[in-house]
């Protein structure tokens, strides 16, 4: 269960990311350690990106979950060392915005985030971008691997 935001109206995980999506409002993950862990791997990726999560940041990530997060387009960033949620006093209830991203995106380049809080307080910190390799920001930047790829394919034809 969760709640759908602003008017914390409770519903289930699911109905909420459909509501989201009625209401364009894109999701964000926040995660502690070793993200990923024990997930059935590719689809511990679908199942975010079909609730419509757009990007994760995480105090680390299981190996192959980051790469399957790419692979669905969804954009991994890790907290600098020192920072959680908690040190950051993140709720989950703020408005997140990435600066850094559409610009000259590049393997483990550093993401600042701000978090608008309900009552209008931004807070401002930097992450670690965790697309590792140049092969994976060409994944990215075309939504995942499956668009990478139909669009190599297209693009040969």
């Amino acid at each position: 269960m969760t709640v759908h935001l602003p008017e914390k109206t409770p519903a289930t995980i699911f109905e909420a990311s459909v509501q989201y999506k009625k209401e364009g409002v894109p999701l964000v993950v926040i995660a502690g350690k070793e993200y990923g862990s024990g997930s059935s791997r590719d689809w511990a990726a679908k199942g975010p990106m079909l609730l419509g999560i757009q990007a994760a940041i995480a105090e680390s990530y299981e190996r192959i979950h980051r790469s399957n997060l790419i692979g669905m387009g969804i954009l991994p960033l890790q907290f600098k060392v020192g920072d959680t949620r908690q040190s950051l006093a993140l709720t989950g209830e703020e408005i997140y915005s990435f600066e850094g991203i559409s610009k000259d995106l590049k393997p483990k380049k550093d993401i600042t985030v701000q978090a608008k809080d309900p009552f209008g307080k931004i807070k401002t910190f930097t992450t670690l971008l965790r697309i590792d390799t140049p092969e994976e920001v060409e994944y990215y930047r075309h939504g995942g691997i499956l668009p990478y790829v139909l669009r190599q394919l297209l693009a040969a034809n």
